[in-house]
């Protein structure tokens, strides 16, 4: 009697298991590669130099230089704004942030106004824990007095936040509003929930408010079917493409990271589908890699797109060409600095931007947990392009 009744709890425990997967993994439907050419390794890319320019930094997620000064500003996922002057490294700290340094949480991206040093603003997103211990992503503004910042005030709060998947981009688009990417924070239905603001592209006001022209009435969302987006680039029409993380377990499923273009109001898939279907049901990325890249900060220079990138450390070139309006074909993916699929001279690359020099400018993220440390580590790397 003992062993029927054991067979039959094995046999209910193991149903129950299948009927649970099969939920979950008929969920996702998979797609094709959009692109038609295959990436291309360069270890030491024609006329390109690189150097060290700063050294030292504790996990380091966003760079950007202000405007009209010697003066450009890093931030450090435990919660630190540091301040770089006339290319050096101040020993003391611009801003200390209450951020809640948890998994992949923390401080992450920063921007300044569009009218800066006039609105002297500077804008920032964070993980933070309130007092019931529950965690929260938030965006809020600082004031900058030189030397250091303060006077935080929260113009965005209780964005939904956890252990993975927080998104935390902020950057300010041509048309002087706020963008944001926020992850779906392993709760991907969330990701197609208009009333959560996880799993989607926000858009704001500087000074918080919802925009009016905004696609959904009264909503920061958009664009949403988003998992885990990291990168913001705008190219020379003012087009807006991110960069996202694909699936890494979800219905069994690795890898397929994404680049996208983004159209105001799009619904891009996730988790219902991911790839290339071309039926109009959601809008398709333009790139997705069938190994883990994942991508995160994003640049355009002279209409080619760069993407840091983490796992396959690596920066990736993208030369695109416009024939339709958000509609672009991929001539070219080139892998810089790396000679495999994750083999990269410089490890984990968080961040790429554009300096005042013309120059590119590469963050590291080699002590985040999840990479091999060089010397000088974390740091920034100066990309010159001849």
């Amino acid at each position: 009697m003992k062993s029927r009744l054991n067979n039959l709890l094995i046999i209910l425990l193991v149903f129950g298991f299948v009927i649970s997967f099969s939920v979950i993994g008929a969920a996702i439907e998979v797609g094709e590669v959009p692109q038609d050419v295959e990436d291309q390794f360069i270890y030491e890319p024609e006329g390109v130099e690189v150097e060290s320019w700063v050294q030292g930094l504790e996990i380091p997620w966003q760079l950007i230089f202000l405007p009209e000064s010697d003066r450009a500003l890093v931030t450090e996922r435990p919660g630190q704004i540091r301040l770089i002057e006339n290319g050096e490294l101040r020993s003391d700290v611009y801003a200390d942030i209450d951020a809640a340094h948890y998994g992949e949480g923390g401080l992450m991206g920063v921007d300044y106004h569009p009218d800066f040093p006039d609105e002297p603003y500077l804008y920032i997103m964070y993980t933070y824990q309130n007092e019931a211990g529950d965690y929260f992503n938030r965006i809020s503004r600082l004031t900058d007095y030189g030397d250091y910042a303060g006077d935080e005030e929260v113009i965005l709060d209780e964005i939904p936040a956890g252990q993975n998947h927080n998104g935390g981009r902020v950057k300010f688009g041509p048309d002087d509003k706020l963008y944001a990417t926020t992850g779906d924070i392993w709760q991907r239905d969330l990701a197609q929930d208009l009333d959560s603001l996880a799993g989607k592209i926000l858009r704001l006001n500087p000074d918080g408010s919802i925009p009016e022209d905004n696609p959904f009435e009264d909503s920061y969302v958009y664009s949403l079917g988003h998992r885990n987006p990291q990168g913001l680039a705008w190219n020379g029409e003012g087009t807006l493409f991110i960069s996202d993380h694909g699936p890494s377990g979800e219905s069994g499923l690795q890898a397929k990271d994404m680049v996208k273009v983004i159209k105001p109001g799009g619904n891009y898939g996730w988790p219902e589908r991911i790839g290339y279907f071309g039926d109009g049901e959601y809008l398709d990325p333009i790139v997705m890699w069938s190994e883990a890249v994942p991508p995160s900060g994003a640049e355009f220079v002279d209409g080619d797109l760069f993407i840091a990138t983490l796992r396959s450390r690596a920066l990736v070139k993208i030369s695109l060409e416009e024939y339709d309006r958000y509609e672009y074909n991929v001539n070219s993916i080139e892998r810089w600095f790396a000679e495999g699929s994750s083999a990269g001279r410089y490890g984990r690359l968080r961040d790429v931007n554009r300096g005042p020099d013309g120059d590119l400018y590469i963050l590291t993220s080699n002590r985040d947990g999840r990479g091999s440390p060089l010397s000088g580590d974390d740091q920034i790397y100066r990309v010159i392009i001849d």
